[in-house]
């Protein structure tokens, strides 16, 4: 990242992370601790940093304001991290339904080719599940881990759309679903997520330094 840049974090609710209710708008995830680390590091490199998330998100969600909370900002670095939202536990929400891989695919590619058009930096973090044990209440019904095997298969094959995107427009990728599954080897899951979904503020803190080492390796 260039002295001068602005960066826009943007996706669901693990990146809105409450952000209206922050004094900076940064919410207080890994968009906080990101740019808090930079500022230490780099003081001689400023950057704008700003975070349009918005809890509950889908893809279809991003489309619909990526307009005007995304391209008119006209941002150098577009950070998103969307997905896990479109995945199969929302089907236990009285309006919720399966999205296809292809669907997901297809609108997560309309997000991303205009920011390639226009020269933008792209930095695609992975969705990712941790493998908790304890049981979720979504609505009304009540989710295990057997339920969370489901998500895993359905989650799955959007981890891959995500990756060729990355590929196909020369994009940083944050294999984050990997950086969870190594760190839930050694530590319980729940310490970095604890329903498996929204990161602890130690999970944040995980994302944060991987993002960090990502865009400035080398």
């Amino acid at each position: 990242m260039r002295p001068g840049s602005t960066v826009m974090f943007t996706g669901d609710s693990i990146t809105d992370s409450q952000r209206l209710e922050s004094e900076d708008g940064l919410g207080f995830g890994y968009p906080l601790r990101i740019a808090g680390e930079w500022g230490f590091r780099c003081p001689e490199q400023p950057v704008t940093w700003l975070n349009s998330g918005v809890a509950g998100n889908k893809v279809m969600d991003l489309e619909a304001r990526w307009q005007s909370d995304v391209l008119d900002v006209r941002p150098d670095v577009v950070s998103i991290l969307v997905g896990i939202n479109d995945v199969g536990w929302h089907a236990y929400d009285p309006d919720g339904y399966l999205i296809p891989a292809e669907e997901y695919a297809a609108g997560y590619d309309r997000l991303l080719a205009p920011l390639a058009e226009a020269g933008t930096e792209l930095i695609l973090i992975e969705p990712f599940l941790l493998p908790v044990r304890g049981v979720l209440e979504v609505g009304a019904a009540l989710i295990g881990p057997e339920d969370r095997k489901k998500w895993r298969a359905d989650l799955d094959p959007k981890i891959q759309v995500v990756r060729e995107l990355a590929r196909k427009y020369d994009a940083q990728l944050l294999a984050a679903d990997g950086l969870f599954a190594e760190l839930s080897a050694t530590t319980e899951p729940e310490y970095w997520a604890m329903d498996g979904v929204h990161p602890t503020p130690a999970g944040h803190a995980a994302l944060a330094a991987a993002w960090l080492r990502l865009v400035t390796r080398g």
